[in-house]
């Protein structure tokens, strides 16, 4: 007989194939706590290895000032540490590019989580051992348990230490070998009082903080069932490694068998007991078969996997119509060791004949899986039975009646024939006829085609006709052979039909998520999102769907979303989405938290926690099924998970926002505090100059102090007057006040006052002579105009010259203003009309508004506003306004 394999050498075969793929093995020494001998195991383990002969190099390891554990370093060779200056101190840390030049079997590298100084090659020394690892090294390595990702918060509540430095649980999960140095709280707590742990006033701190009793109890058995954990996987991949479906019993694993007879709350109940008493985990099955159940099936159904789930079972449902096969194939799935069934009171006269009850098939084909019976109360065999659980579908004629044609039509076409072919032939065409009626009707009209083939076949072609008398044994076993053909073929095609049905719910199952996830993902906006999933989901379930996502605040919404169905909220709706909310759980219709609601409310959960509810108002008076709710979780799962981006993007934005806010901030009151401060700075030093005594004498002194003071003091006017209008033109308080205007008269005015503020730059004007009046705003027109111009002189060559030109083109008034300076640089020419922006290399001056608000000016007249390189060379603005040309008066008539 073959023994079964032995776990650990299997396991130990699984690891050396891994490392024969050219990786470097991991090996992890775990511990509760500092102190507990992690690092003295580790060098032990070492000194071993190097003395069989193994390459074995000292990467960096701490002793703690620890005499026992530094003595284990005698003899091992060292690699050199890398010196780095960290903040003016020169720090030691391990050398990672001098361990891969030396490329030992294996190198040693203490504390696991330890944080690089800056400027190492990689941040966490753990990513070091994944290198090393990479490129073939084998490494012993120890860790804490407090240090691993998964368990900081809980370390953290327990103890009330923060850990700065953590591991992510992948390292340990890719860890070849992980050995747990356990020591109890006790023994440890005396290396701490011996000094052996730490010493003076640090080790007296730590017994009455971290190193508490109850704290180091809880930190062992973190690290005990993280070992504990990590063995159990092993051996699950040993079993699916080695094709071995029945489990091996290293921890008790149990399942119980839930349907809505009355007899399952018992077995709940008797399932969590035993797994309380044997700590062990237990799964709630419930297979689904294609036989629809009654109303108050569902609705008891609902309230045993509740009960189960409440005690702590994971529900599981699965769909099958052979329920031992359904039960069977998910116990050994999930490794379960134990199944839990109910004892029948009452069985058939066939199940008494066959042994072909549930238990019995359950019993023969388990394996190695213990199957428990569980004598249901006497109460509940007034429950009906299985078969009786399931609606009766409306009973139809149609079928019976087609049964019927088919053995009359058979029987007419074979009449005139039965001297031809024989009676013997025509019995075989009545046997098709039953095989073909199997394909088109049920069992109960294939019965019928059996009876009354068989009855037409001996009355009226079988000698002697006319009678029901048979001769011969091989007519009477034909005779017997309709009814088994039609028994077979009939209960083969319900079967088939139950699994066609349920093939058929599943797929249209999984079109749903697949539409609604690509639905979901092509969403632009979370309106466009909600919509999809209302329409999906409400087509799936049959219902009206309403959702309630959270707001910026992850404050419950007043109202739900006009993207799904308000008919569903009412104030009481509304009251027990809130609760829904609040708590975290389900509620309304179907659950047992306000289940007199019209509508059943789920959280849409996240690892955020809440982001919101959706409500699912059936159309029909109906319960759900355990797969259908799974299938609505899954729905507002996906769901939940597009409020959660949706909101992270908004934040995103706000973040944005709110930088660009700031940096815009900053850039206003650095311009604004020079453009104000300069001029004002000039008009306050030349008046002191006026003041002197000198200077009142001087004329042209004075004259000239005059001029500085006007220039300085319309530079102050040009600054205020831009920040007034851009802030008239953003709150769109500014509108035009259109009137027809002279364009010359305009075009003249501007460049009057250009030149009084230009510093000496030759300004020309070509205004075309066949402009009519045009329908504009003079003031709003002339400010823009004035800014191009002066923006010309600033940004365009010292002194050089300005074109300014107006003309009617293609229906349009151009107003265009040319420099000749050095232009735009590469894609600068957008830019330019931002506010606030300002060309590379520009000198200091100005706010950069000019333009901005030439843009908002020519936008507010319908217009628009461009900017290009000229040819020549230079800048080219061009303002284009619409034109509306005052009406010409009709004349006179004649007199």
């Amino acid at each position: 007989m073959n023994e079964r394999p032995n776990p650990d050498e299997l396991l130990a075969q699984l690891k050396r194939d891994a490392s024969a793929a050219g990786r470097g093995n991991l090996k992890i020494f775990l511990g509760m706590a500092p102190g507990v001998g992690k690092t003295y195991a580790m060098l032990l383990i070492a000194q071993t290895k190097f003395d069989s002969g193994v390459d074995v190099v000292v990467g960096l390891v701490e002793t703690h000032g620890r005499i026992e554990t530094a003595a284990l370093l005698s003899g091992l060779p060292f690699l050199p540490r890398r010196g780095v200056i960290h903040r003016g101190t020169t720090l030691e840390e391990f050398d990672l590019d001098a361990a891969l030049a030396r490329r030992p079997k294996l190198i040693l590298l203490d504390e696991l989580a330890h944080t690089n100084a800056s400027g190492s090659r990689h941040p966490k020394r753990y990513q070091d051992v994944m290198e090393l690892l990479d490129a073939g090294i084998d490494v012993f390595t120890t860790v804490n348990i407090q240090h691993l990702e998964s368990r900081a918060d809980a370390v953290r509540e327990i103890t009330g230490v923060t850990v700065q430095e953590t591991v992510p649980d992948s390292m340990l999960d890719a860890a070849d070998e992980v050995e747990l140095i356990d020591l109890s709280p006790e023994q440890l707590r005396q290396r701490l009082d011996d000094g052996k742990v730490y010493g003076g006033e640090r080790a007296k701190a730590a017994t009455e903080n971290f190193f508490r009793e109850g704290n180091l109890t809880a930190l062992r058995e973190m690290a005990l069932r993280s070992t504990a954990e990590r063995v159990k996987r092993d051996v699950r991949e040993v079993m699916a490694a080695e094709n071995i479906s029945a489990p091996w019993r290293t921890s008790e694993h149990l399942l119980v068998a839930v349907g809505p007879a009355p007899s399952s709350e018992r077995l709940i109940r008797y399932a969590r007991r035993m797994a309380s008493t044997m700590d062990a985990p237990w799964i709630a099955l419930h297979v689904e078969s294609s036989k629809p159940l009654s109303e108050s099936d569902k609705l008891r159904l609902a309230a045993h996997l509740d009960l189960a789930r409440r005690l702590g079972a994971e529900v599981i449902a699965t769909v099958g119509d052979d329920f031992s096969e359904a039960i069977l194939r998910t116990a050994r799935r999930n490794a379960v060791t134990q199944i839990i069934v109910g004892k029948p009171l009452k069985f058939s006269l066939l199940q008494r004949l066959g042994g072909n009850n549930l238990v019995d098939r359950l019993i023969r084909q388990s394996g190695e899986i213990d199957v428990s019976v569980v004598r249901a109360e006497r109460e509940d065999s007034r429950a009906p039975v299985a078969a009786d659980t399931h609606d009766r579908r409306p009973f139809s004629l149609r079928p019976y009646a087609i049964a019927v044609a088919i053995v009359t039509i058979v029987t007419v076409l074979c009449w005139p024939l039965q001297d031809l072919i024989g009676f013997r032939a025509i019995s075989m065409i009545y046997l098709l006829a039953v095989a073909v009626s199997a394909l088109l009707v049920g069992r109960g009209p294939v019965l019928v085609v059996a009876t009354l083939s068989a009855l037409f076949w001996d009355f009226l072609f079988l000698p002697p006709r006319f009678t029901l008398y048979i001769n011969e044994v091989a007519d009477g076993m034909m005779l017997g052979m309709y009814f088994v053909i039609a028994l077979v073929l009939g209960e083969l095609t319900s079967r088939l039909r139950s699994r066609e049905r349920a093939e058929r719910r599943r797929e249209e199952r999984a079109v749903v998520l697949y539409r609604l996830t690509r639905e979901l993902s092509a969403s632009a906006n979370l309106e466009a999102a909600l919509r999809a999933a209302a329409e999906q989901i409400g087509g799936l379930f049959r219902a009206a769907v309403s959702f309630f996502p959270a707001g910026n605040g992850h404050e419950f919404p007043l109202a739900p979303h006009p993207a799904g169905d308000p008919g569903v909220v009412s104030e009481k709706e509304l009251g027990v989405a809130r609760w829904s909310f609040d708590n975290g759980r389900a509620a309304g219709r179907s659950t047992d938290t306000l289940p007199e609601s019209a509508a059943l409310y789920l959280p849409l959960r996240t690892a955020r926690g809440v982001v919101g509810v959706m409500g699912l108002r059936l159309r029909e008076a109906r319960a759900l099924l355990l797969t259908e709710r799974e299938l609505l979780e899954t729905c507002a799962t996906l769901v939940a998970a597009v409020i959660e981006r949706e909101s992270l993007l908004r934040t995103a934005r706000l973040s944005e926002m709110a930088e660009a806010s700031e940096k815009l901030q900053r850039a206003l009151f650095d311009s604004v505090s020079h453009e104000l401060k300069t001029p004002l700075a000039v008009i306050t030093t030349a008046t002191e100059h006026l003041l002197s005594p000198l200077v009142a004498r001087n004329e042209e002194t004075k004259t000239a102090l005059l001029g500085e003071v006007r220039t300085a003091a319309r530079r102050l006017e040009r600054t205020v007057n831009n920040l007034l209008d851009i802030s008239r033109l953003e709150s769109g308080h500014l509108k035009p006040n259109l009137e027809f205007c002279d364009v010359r008269e305009l075009m003249e005015s501007t460049t009057a006052i250009a030149r009084e503020q230009l510093s000496g730059n030759p300004l020309t004007l070509d205004v075309a002579r066949d402009i009519p009046p045009c329908k504009i705003d003079y003031a709003l027109i002339e400010t823009a105009l004035l800014n191009l111009i002066l923006n010309a002189g600033s940004h365009g060559a010292a002194r050089g010259p300005i074109e300014v030109r107006a003309a009617i083109r293609e229906g349009e008034l151009i107003l265009q203003v040319r420099d000749f300076g050095p232009g735009f640089a590469a894609s600068e020419e957008q830019k330019v009309f931002e506010k606030f922006y300002r060309g590379p290399g520009v000198a200091a001056g100005g706010l950069g508004l000019g333009l901005s608000i030439v843009k908002r000016l020519a936008e507010a007249h319908g217009g628009r506003v461009s900017a290009r390189n000229a040819a020549e060379g230079g800048a080219i603005f061009e303002v284009a306004l619409p034109v509306e040309s005052m009406p010409r008066p009709n004349p006179e008539p004649a007199t």
